[in-house]
C-alpha cells in the first residue's frame, strides 16, 4: 500500500465542509508522508474541522462489520435525546432478535421472550457488540430490521455518508450492505458531536448483564488513556476494524480503520495513526467570532456600515510549528443593501499556508441593519446616478 499524505490545499478544508469530493485532495503537493499499513482502507479526520489529514482508499464502500453498530447505537441515543425513549423502556426480546444459544456470533446473551431496558440495549450494543441487541431494539423502534435499516439510511443520507448503505442494524453479511472509511468518520462524529450525554459509554471497558461479564473489545481503551471511543468489527469478508477517537491537549482526531488482518494489526496500526497525528499537526485558533474581521458598506440603511465576524471561533489543523506562516484574506459582497439581518453572509476570508488556501469561513453581520427612511433613501439612489 502506498503511504498516504497529507495536503495543505483548500480543497482539504472544503471536503471537510462537504463542497468537493474527497479525491479532490489528492490533487494537492503533498506536504508531510503518513506511516504506511497493512489494510484496505483508513482515515484520519480532525474532530473539530473535519479536516482529512492522512487518507486511503477512504471513499471505498466495504463491508464495515460491526461498526455498523455506531448507526444503530447513534439512533437509539437520538431517539433518547429526543424523548421518544426513555432509558428504562422495556425491550422485548423476539425469537428473531435472540441469539439461539450461540457462541458464533457477538451477542448480550438476552433472554428469549424476556426484556431489558433501554440503556442495557444501549450498553449491550456498545460494549458488548450484541447481535440480538442491536436487532432487538430495531423491532422496538421500526417493527422490523429492515424497516430499522430504512432509518439508518435515512440517518446516513442525512450525515453526508455518500458511499453507505445500511441492510441492517448489526453489520452481518449482506450483499448490499456497504460503508467507506470517511463515512464512519462523519458518523463518529456526529455521535461525538450530537450524543453527548452517552458518549462516555463507548470508553466503557466491561459491561456485565444477565451474569455475563464481557469487555470492550477496543484494545486501546485499556492501553491508551487519551482514546474514549469508539467501536470495533470484524467478519470473515469484512477482516478486522476499528473506529477510535482520542484527545490530546486542544486536539482531538477520529480513525478509521478497516479490513486489518487482526485484532492486535488493528490496534497497532490505529495507535500508529494517533501518535503520528498528534505529533506531525497543530491545532491553530485563526480568528474568535466575538472580534470583528472586517467592516461591510451598507447601502440604504439607517447605517452606513455593519461589522462582520464569524458564527463561531475558527480553528485549523496545520503542520506543526507553520503556524506563523498563517495569513488571512478578506473578500466582502458589493453592493450590499438593508434590510440586513444579523448573520447575514456578506463576504468571506480565506486562510492561506505558504500562499496556498487552506480554509475558508463566511464573514456575517455581527448586528441588524434596519432600512433608513425614504428620504436618506432617496438621496442615496440619486447620488449613486452620479458616481
Amino acid at each position: 500500500m502506498k503511504p498516504s499524505r497529507f495536503h495543505t490545499c483548500a480543497a482539504t478544508m472544503l471536503c471537510a465542509v462537504g463542497l468537493t469530493s474527497l479525491a479532490s485532495v489528492t490533487a494537492c503537493a503533498a506536504a508531510i508522508t503518513a506511516p504506511q499499513m497493512d489494510n484496505k482502507a483508513y482515515v484520519l479526520m480532525d474532530y473539530d474541522s473535519g479536516q482529512i489529514l492522512s487518507e486511503s482508499n477512504a471513499e471505498l464502500a466495504l463491508p464495515p462489520a460491526s461498526l455498523t453498530k455506531m448507526m444503530t447505537s447513534y439512533i437509539v441515543e437520538q431517539a433518547l435525546k429526543a424523548g421518544r425513549l426513555k432509558p428504562t423502556d422495556q425491550v422485548h426480546v423476539s425469537l428473531n432478535a435472540w441469539c439461539h444459544g450461540s457462541n458464533t456470533e457477538s451477542c448480550m446473551y438476552l433472554p428469549l421472550n424476556g426484556q431489558a431496558s433501554v440503556m442495557d440495549i444501549l450498553r449491550g450494543i456498545i460494549v458488548q457488540s450484541g447481535n440480538d441487541a442491536s436487532k432487538a431494539i430495531a423491532e422496538h423502534l421500526a417493527g422490523s430490521e429492515a424497516a430499522f435499516a430504512q432509518l439508518m439510511n435515512n440517518q446516513a443520507k442525512r450525515l453526508g455518508m455518500a458511499h453507505t448503505h445500511f441492510a441492517n442494524p448489526t453489520g452481518l453479511p449482506a450483499p448490499d450492505h456497504r460503508a467507506s472509511a470517511h463515512d464512519l468518520a462523519l458518523l463518529a462524529r456526529a455521535i461525538i458531536r450530537d450524543s453527548a450525554a452517552y458518549y462516555p459509554i463507548y470508553a466503557e471497558r466491561e459491561f456485565k448483564y444477565n451474569g455475563i461479564k464481557q469487555g470492550n473489545r477496543n484494545a486501546l481503551l485499556y492501553t491508551d488513556p487519551t482514546v474514549d471511543g469508539l467501536k470495533t468489527g470484524h467478519t470473515h469478508e469484512a477482516g478486522y476494524c476499528l473506529t477510535a477517537s482520542a484527545k490530546r491537549g486542544n486536539m482531538r482526531l477520529i480513525s478509521v480503520l478497516m479490513g486489518a488482518s487482526s485484532m492486535q494489526a488493528r490496534a497497532d496500526q490505529t495507535r500508529t495513526l494517533f501518535n503520528w497525528g498528534f505529533n506531525a499537526f497543530e491545532k491553530v485558533t485563526l480568528a474568535k467570532s466575538a472580534v470583528p474581521i472586517a467592516t461591510a458598506a451598507i447601502e440604504f440603511g439607517q447605517v452606513d456600515t455593519v461589522q462582520a465576524g464569524l458564527a463561531s471561533d475558527w480553528s485549523a489543523v496545520i503542520p506543526r510549528g507553520q503556524a506563523g506562516r498563517v495569513k488571512t484574506q478578506v473578500v466582502m459582497l458589493p453592493g450590499v443593501s438593508a434590510p440586513v439581518s444579523k448573520g447575514a453572509v456578506l463576504g468571506k476570508v480565506t486562510a492561506t499556508l505558504d500562499g496556498t488556501p487552506l480554509a475558508v469561513q463566511p464573514l456575517i453581520a455581527m448586528a441588524s441593519v434596519e432600512q433608513a427612511g425614504v428620504f436618506k433613501r432617496t438621496w442615496q439612489h440619486v447620488g449613486k446616478l452620479f458616481r
